[in-house]
This record gives C-alpha cells, structure tokens and sequence, in this order.
C-alpha cells in the first residue's frame, strides 16, 4: 500500500475512533468511570505521547534540513545573480496567491454573508498578543547569533544564514568544493531519514486525529456551519482553482499530476495542522516526485513555510466579513482593502505552527476598527479550519517551487510525468 494510502485509513480510524470516545463522554450507556479509564489511559496517554514524539520527531529535522538544504543549495547555483532572481520570482509569486486568497475570501464571504444574524456581543473574550512592529519584523530577519537561531526555531533567520554561508561557499574554490561535497551528502542521509520517518507517518496521524475527535468531536462544527463551510468552500477553491490556473496557464504543467503526487503530503499537513512540521515532507515531495531542483526547492519550501499563508488569509478574510456582519458594522470598500493588504504583508514573518492564524486575526481586526472579541466565537472551529489551511499552504508552496523551477530551467520534465517518481510505498509491497 502506498503511503498516501495508509494516512487516509489512519486518518478515518482515527477520526472515527476518536468520535466514538467523544460520544462515550457524552452518553450514561456505560459504567460510571469506564469514559475517564480510557481517557486517561488511551486519549490523555498512548496517543497523547505517540503524537507528541511523533510532531518531535518532523521537528527535529526542520532546522537540520532546511539549513544543509539551502546551504546546497545556494552553493551550486554559484551566480548570486541568480539566487536573487530567484528570489525575487519566489517572493513575488507568495504575495501574488496571498492576495488573491484574501480577495477571493472577502468576495465570497460577502456573497454568503455567514455572520448575519448572529449576536457577537455575548461570545466572550479574547486576549490577543501584541504583534510586533513590522520594522522589527524586518529587523529580526537576520540573525546576531546562528546557533541561537537554530536552537529556537527562527525559521527566517536560519533561511538568511544559509543563504549567506552558500553564496560565500560558492565562491571560495577548492575548499569550498569540498564543503559543498560534504553538505550533499549529509543531505542525503537527511532525506534517509525523511523517508524513514513518513513509513511511520499513518500511526503518528491516527493518533492525533483520535486525540484530536475525542476531544473537541465533529458536533462543535453545527454552530458555526456557514461559518465553517464558507472558509473550507474557499480553501477548495483557492487550493484546486488558483494553483490550478497557475500550474496550467503559467507553469504548462499538468494540475492531475501535481494533485495526485500531493495527496500524501496535503493529508500530511493536514494532520499536523503545522507547515513548519511537514517541511521535510513536503521538500521530499517537491524534489523526488514534482521534479524540483534542490537548487530551488531548498530555498523555495523553507521560505513558503515562513511567509506563504494563503489558507491563513482565507480565514482572516472570511472571519473579518463574519465579524463585521455579527457586530452589525460596515466597514466598507476601504476597510476590505485595508484587511487586503494588512492581511498580506502579516503573512510575512508569521510562524508556521498551529494556531498563530489567530493572533494575526487579532491585528487584522484592530486595523480596520473591529473588535477583537469576535474572535472568541470562532476559536471553536479553528483547531479543524487550521488543519485545512496548513494543507493548502504546502500546496502554495509546492505550486510556487514547479513555477519557479521551471521558469529557471532547474525541473526535471521526466520526474514530474513519471506517476510512480518517489513513492513511498510499503516495505512489503
């Protein structure tokens, strides 16, 4: 069986399982005691620690390879005019797709209208965290201390090093011939590791998909129905429309192909509900099945996971039209630009972990007047909606590494056409 395969029946044991100890919670069919051993024991034991060293383990390997990636990287395209060519494309094209999901996000949300009708004013409150200045946000960027950086995560920071320690790699001759080699192999055993980490990946998805059901259950969707299935209508279609388009109309590649050799890394995402997590997944995806050139996915995926939030902005987009209708306030053409842009650029900079869609809600909000309460009423929701966006931005990320890629001549034609390329399949098969 193929490892697309096995995540979807972890996937649909998990939720299925996780929903009968919901309803076990809920119903008196059982004896008194019977809900909090399985509770303890299952729930808030075995899958609580299998998802946890599972999540761990993906973010172990983020910082290793993103770094030795884009050391490789940026060390064999040689001509820093290139890199910053790539760059540009690369930027350029993650603000293009944000933009577009957040106009199309407000566009149907207005049409749709799920906040009418419903009193905001009792839904309780919500404490957001200050957003820092955007200067600080550019200040922040590049790092005093690598070692820090890596040690804490800072995705950016460790995407500015790499970048800088390939360029200077590049030009060194000799000595820096023998880095590079070094660098490449350690790649390699990286990736080794990748692949041996997704053979593992249906359990660890099981796991936290019946924490995940057992605990919230699929009843807390009724609620905010409109809500809900507005943000996913608009995922869909920015996820199978807008890279659609892209793929076929910019890239001349096939969007059936790309779906189909995405499958396994978009259910991926959306079990972890985090980008940073499923970058190594997603990087072993661009470059063994899409036929990216480690020269450019090395620097693309990393860099998406930071900055392309196309499924965030479609929540902001529809939860600042909810929000505005629910507190009967219009906040009229200029606002809805005003979100547009303020939506946009918060895409920059925003860590790619679950739930930091809502802090940045929070900014979104304070910049066009709303308040910031509204947010209370739709934290319910948003655990199930982040796993949905976090697939869709690996998608983003994935589209923007084939156009890029392909607009520089650094794609292999034959990888992408081939529809067994990289495969991950069962040691059995």
């Amino acid at each position: 069986m193929t490892l697309t395969g096995k995540i979807l029946w972890g996937m649909g044991a998990g939720l299925v399982l996780g929903a009968l100890i919901k309803w076990i919670g809920q119903t008196d069919l059982f004896p008194p005691g019977f809900f909090q051993i399985i509770d303890t024991y299952l729930v808030s034991g075995l899958f609580l620690l299998v998802g946890k060293i599972f999540i761990a383990s993906l973010k172990l390997l983020v910082v290793p390879l993103v770094f030795v990636s884009l050391v490789c990287g940026a060390g064999s395209l040689g001509d820093s005019s290139k890199l910053g060519s790539i760059g540009l494309k690369t930027i350029g094209l993650y603000l293009l797709t944000t933009a577009t999901a957040i106009m199309l996000a407000v566009l149907v949300a207005n049409l749709v209208d799920p906040g009418v009708g419903i009193n905001m004013a009792e839904g309780g409150s919500f404490v957001a965290k200050e957003s820092p200045p955007f200067i600080n946000v550019l200040i922040n960027i590049f790092p005093s201390n690598p070692i820090r950086a890596m040690a804490e995560g800072n995705m950016l920071q460790v995407i500015v090093f790499a970048i800088l320690l390939g360029v200077a790699v590049a030009r060194s001759g000799e000595p820096g011939a023998r880095i590079i080699q070094f660098f490449t192999d350690f790649n390699e055993v990286i990736m080794t590791l990748v692949t041996m980490l997704m053979r593992l990946a249906p359990y660890g998805v099981f796991c936290l998909m019946v924490q995940l059901f057992a605990k919230q259950g699929i009843g807390v969707i009724g609620d905010l129905a409109l809500y809900f299935f507005t943000v996913i209508f608009v995922l869909l279609l920015h996820g199978f429309g807008t890279y659609a388009i892209l793929l076929k109309f910019v890239g001349r590649l096939s969007p059936i192909d790309f779906y189909r050799k995405m499958r396994a890394t978009m259910l991926f995402a959306f079990s972890t509900a985090s980008s940073n997590a499923t970058i190594p997944v997603t990087l072993r995806t661009v470059e063994y099945r899409l036929g990216v050139k480690n020269s450019i996915a090395s620097f693309t995926v990393p860099l998406g996971a930071t900055i392309n939030m196309d499924g965030t902005a479609i929540m902001q987009g529809v939860a600042t039209v909810f929000i505005a209708q629910a507190f009967n306030i219009d906040i009229s053409l200029t606002g809805y630009l005003m979100v547009i842009v303020t939506a946009t650029l918060a895409s920059i900079g925003t860590a790619g972990v679950p739930g930091v869609g809502l802090i940045t809600l929070a900014m979104v909000l304070q910049q066009v007047g709303l308040p910031v309460e509204g947010i209370a009423l739709i934290i319910g929701v948003d655990r199930l909606l982040d796993m949905v966006r976090t697939a869709v931005n690996v998608t983003g990320d994935s589209t923007v590494s084939c156009l890029v890629a392909k607009s520089e001549g650094e794609f292999y034609h034959d990888i992408f056409d081939d529809c067994d390329a990289g495969e991950v399949v069962s040691e059995h098969s």
